[in-house]
């Protein structure tokens, strides 16, 4: 069985990622692609289902663990009564092929050791085909299923299992020394001998690599270390020939232990990219965003009607979602679910989620003089206009019948039309007449979309904003109406909004999504509260000017981060639990906003944010 979420670090080389847990063990990967099959599934599963574990054979009296600072390598100290010894885990960034990179050195004392590596291809179903050089003292095996193949090289001697396709070591590692494992794949196709790969000199330019990447980071607040693991997490989880930025590096992490609500993250979202956007370009990392962007573009080229709401990191349409019964899910939360149904959704914010973040980019300097942006924009809006007023399955991805007007739904939309005026208005030498000629029609349209959400989406019984048209219910992605510039933060509807939201909407102070008694989603069961949410909230006080407030908020979600400054999805207040898939980009962009927020207020500046809006102060 996994380890508890919190206690898994992130390694990756910007195509794929590998978890491993504070006890040494690789638990999940996917290669060659972070969308590909899994050669390492315990983390959803059990031993069985594949792990590589180096970690001493003793008893461990105490484990400590960090990333090298301003780095994504993990630094592992394992304190036994023999002594001590260090790991580091790494993947290069910027190779031509996969390597994972595990060196062993001792720091104290003389510390028995256990490798034991069990491949388990297919999401841990399928057993490799084990290769040695020298079936009794070999340092090299080849490990291989299908189109799948992994080179291994160990510096110490190998000791197969060949039924249960298992390699093991036994060794001691005295003070002073530093031995290599490697990892690499290659498609086995291309069976040949792979080069051993020179550890000691990957590790030196990955640890410059990670250290000139972050000293780009623009914030120099107090919460520099967060800001800056979050943004090198979002670094991760970008899939560097594409740009697209993965949701997250898992799939089928629940949202809540034993229920059904698991489901595949291992895609680019469109509406993630408004704030993923904004949040690259706030910390300067303008090439991620131009790359960004690039993506975004070529995923939504071709008919609106049939834009997606997700795609894969090299723009995949077709994400068909089916479960793996082999895997009993983590912690026998199942089903294991790969691709995500939801792709095949109509959701209507999705436009607005486009068009604001070329909006935003384009004021940024990003997309000047590309008259795709235009042909694009014009086809996204006109398809807008025609269909608003549409029902939809909304920002939650409900998989019920109960499509309805929702709030956030309709907000979005009027976004993409708000956006494409001020896209006209301000960039109008660009312009083409096709654009200038539909300018006072949009301003009509947007001004109908205003006054149909304040009419129909705010509910003066309750004070609030809510989920949908003419509903009781309440729902946080409300919080984001300032934020799109619909009203201001200090507007009397959405100060009772957030007050409601505090009041009915919070379980120890971190917000729910919404409330799931309501059956609107469809599913059985409950969730624990939403990161990104709690973030709206504390960004909503910020705009209201209760920095107070907000600054406890936002330290309070810092404090259950993991211990490497990491973040899942969700976080359940009684269990002490991240849940959901680990980790989360979202909730990362959440954290970079609401430092930046933070600091503007503290240093007595106003922060643009992607609607354009500003701080209230």
């Amino acid at each position: 069985m996994g380890s508890p979420l919190e206690h898994y670090g992130l390694i990756g080389d910007s195509t794929t990622l590998a978890l491993l847990s504070r006890d040494g063990s690789l638990d999940w990967m996917c290669l060659p692609r972070v969308d590909s099959d899994a050669c390492f599934a315990k983390l959803l599963g059990n031993d069985n289902h594949g792990y590589w574990k180096i970690r001493p054979s003793e008893e461990v009296l105490k484990i400590e663990q960090r990333y090298l600072p301003e780095t994504l390598v993990l630094e592992t100290v394992f304190t036994c009564a023999s002594g001590r010894v260090r790991q580091l885990d790494f993947m290069p960034p910027g190779a031509s092929h996969h390597d994972i990179i595990r060196i062993v050195e001792g720091m104290e004392g003389e510390v028995p050791m256990h490798v034991d590596l069990q491949v388990r291809f297919a999401y841990g179903r399928l057993y490799p085909w084990m290769q040695l050089a020298d079936h009794h003292s070999s340092l090299h095996a080849t490990l291989t299923a299908g189109p799948d193949a992994l080179s291994y090289n160990s510096a110490v001697p190998l000791v197969p299992d060949w039924e249960d396709a298992r390699l093991e070591s036994h060794f001691t590692i005295h003070a002073g020394e530093r031995l290599p494992f490697t990892l690499t794949y290659f498609p086995s196709h291309e069976l040949r001998a792979q080069p051993p790969v020179d550890a000691e000199r990957e590790l030196a330019r990955t640890i410059q690599y990670w250290q000139a990447w972050a000293g780009r980071c623009r914030y120099e607040g107090p919460y520099r270390d967060a800001v800056v693991r979050s943004f090198i997490t979002l670094k991760a989880l970008t899939y560097h020939p594409t740009g697209g930025i993965l949701a997250a590096a898992t799939t089928s992490l629940p949202e809540e232990l034993g229920g059904v609500r698991n489901w595949d993250y291992r895609f680019c979202w469109l509406r993630d990219a408004t704030f993923t956007l904004d949040a690259l370009m706030l910390g300067g990392y303008h090439e991620e965003a131009h790359a960004w962007r690039d993506w975004l573009l070529r995923a939504t080229a071709g008919a609106p009607a049939q834009a997606q709401i997700m795609y894969g990191v090299a723009g995949r349409h077709r994400l068909t979602e089916v479960t793996l019964p082999w895997l009993p899910g983590y912690e026998g939360s199942g089903p294991v679910r790969i691709g995500n149904a939801a792709y095949d959704q109509f959701q209507l914010d999705i436009y607005g989620e486009v068009l604001n973040s070329l909006y935003e980019a384009r004021t940024h300097g990003i997309g000047k003089g590309i008259p795709i942006l235009w042909d694009l924009m014009v086809a996204l809006v006109d398809f807008v206009e025609k269909n608003w007023q549409r029902t939809d399955e909304g920002i939650w991805e409900i998989r019920s019948d109960r499509h309805l007007h929702f709030t956030h739904s309709k907000l979005m939309a009027w976004v993409a039309m708000d956006r494409a005026v001020k896209f006209g208005e301000q960039f109008s030498e660009e312009a083409p007449n096709r654009v200038l000629k539909r300018l006072n029609r949009w301003r009509a349209a947007r001004e109908e979309m205003r006054r149909d959400i304040l009419t129909r989406a705010f509910n003066s019984r309750i004070g609030a904003f809510t989920q949908s048209y003419d509903s009781n219910a309440l729902d946080a992605s409300v919080l984001l109406i300032p934020m799109m510039g619909l009203v201001p933060a200090d507007d009397p509807r959405m100060v009772s909004t957030v007050e409601a939201i505090e009041k009915n909407l919070t379980v120890d102070g971190y917000v729910l999504r919404y409330a799931t008694e309501t059956g609107v989603d469809g599913l059985p069961g409950d969730e624990a509260t939403f990161l990104i949410c709690t973030y709206w909230l504390a960004d909503n006080l910020l705009m209201q000017g209760k920095t107070k407030k907000a600054q406890a908020i936002f330290e309070k979600l810092l404090n259950i981060r993991s211990p490497l400054g990491l973040m899942a999805e969700e976080y359940h207040p009684k269990l002490r639990r991240q849940l959901g898939n680990y980790p989360q980009a979202y909730s990362h962009v959440g954290l970079i906003f609401t430092a930046f927020m933070l600091e503007s207020r503290r240093a007595g500046r106003e922060l643009e944010m992607p609607s354009g809006t500003e701080l209230v102060h």
